[in-house]
């Protein structure tokens, strides 16, 4: 199928400081600034989602997605102008994803009527494995703004001119519209919507041939129709709902850090995990932090959230320091070296 044109901006807005997109000098690698950026993104999107689902776009606020994103307003609004700029990007991440999706499928080489199966197929799919994400950009969107509306609009225009390929499938097709596509469209997508209104438990992949005898019968007639019913479903990878909760600790999987994550905490969190034991002066040198004193009230702060505990005599004047993580530690700093690891793979 053909791709779907995605707007996707970057992450941060112009506006932030040239000293928060660069990393900071230093001996410790591992998650850089850019990176600590799209955690923070993730993150703030993920509270979105949550907010949302429980609130509705109407009433959720800003406050609403950093409190649960426990991201700081300021981080906010360095990477988001406003509340609808935050829907519109978690909307473009959503057909970033679908995208990938139907890319994987190389249905590319397929006739018309397999190819709107399958990408449909994996619309469908998507949505049932992620029903929060779905709700937010079938449901929760049309509350939305002129933007996100006007790239609603997009996404259902590429739609219907895939759909409107049918018309040169027969000579009955011949005898449409392009309003004929456009209809089918804004017609399933209001089944669609109904069924994620009702948050029934049966699986949206459950509607594949009803909407695909819908989708044939304009362009090849009702025995085509009835044959597209009649078919069998592929086997879905995942068929039942998951739990709000669930859903959303997926989405973020820093949601159990009791802290807003900044660079340097980062840089010190790896710098630990790289060496346990470590002291504060090593963990200064090897971040790339001047002040001792900083370090040490970083450290501390880090001690009383439960993400690393000083093992040596350290509390005793003149001893030295030994910190290593805790499990909570381990599991962030662990997070933190995926996503670097990610990011020099895409590189």
């Amino acid at each position: 199928m053909p791709r779907v044109r995605t707007r996707v901006k970057s992450p941060a807005r112009s506006g932030v400081g040239e000293a928060r997109r660069q990393a900071v000098a230093g001996s410790c690698e591992g998650v850089s600034e850019g990176q600590l950026v799209e955690i923070q993104r993730s993150r703030l999107l993920a509270g979105a989602v949550g907010a949302i689902e429980e609130l509705g776009y109407a009433n959720t606020t800003v406050e609403h997605i950093t409190s649960r994103a426990r991201v700081s307003r300021r981080t906010f609004y360095e990477l988001f102008e406003n509340r609808e700029a935050c829907l519109r990007a978690l909307f473009d991440d959503v057909l970033v994803s679908i995208e990938r999706e139907l890319a994987a499928a190389d249905l590319a080489g397929l006739g018309w009527r397999e190819r709107v199966r399958g990408g449909l197929w994996v619309i469908l799919s998507f949505f049932d494995r992620e029903p929060a994400l779905a709700r937010v950009c079938v449901v929760q969107v049309l509350r939305g703004g002129e933007e996100v509306l006007g790239r609603r609009e997009e996404v259902l225009a590429w739609l219907a001119g895939v759909v409107d390929e049918g018309r040169r499938e027969s000579a009955r097709g011949g005898d449409c519209t392009a309003l004929t596509a456009e209809g089918l469209v804004g017609a399933a997508f209001a089944i669609v919507h109904g069924r994620l209104l009702r948050e029934t438990r049966e699986p949206l992949t459950g509607l594949l041939g009803e909407l695909m005898g819908l989708i044939v019968l304009p362009y090849l007639g009702a025995a085509a129709a009835r044959r597209e019913r009649n078919r069998a479903v592929p086997a879905a990878k995942v068929t039942t709902r998951r739990p709000p909760e669930r859903e959303r600790q997926e989405v973020d999987p820093l949601q159990e850090v009791p802290m807003r994550l900044t660079y340097r905490t980062a840089r010190v969190l790896e710098c630990i995990a790289a060496r346990p034991g470590t002291s504060n002066r090593e963990v200064a040198e090897r971040a790339g932090i001047s002040d001792q004193g900083q370090v040490s009230k970083l450290l501390a702060r880090l001690e009383r959230l439960g993400l690393a505990a000083n093992t040596g005599e350290g509390h005793a004047k003149g001893e030295p320091n030994a910190w290593k993580l805790t499990p909570l530690g381990a599991r962030v700093a662990q997070r933190l070296s995926l996503s670097a690891r990610g990011e020099r793979k895409a590189a």
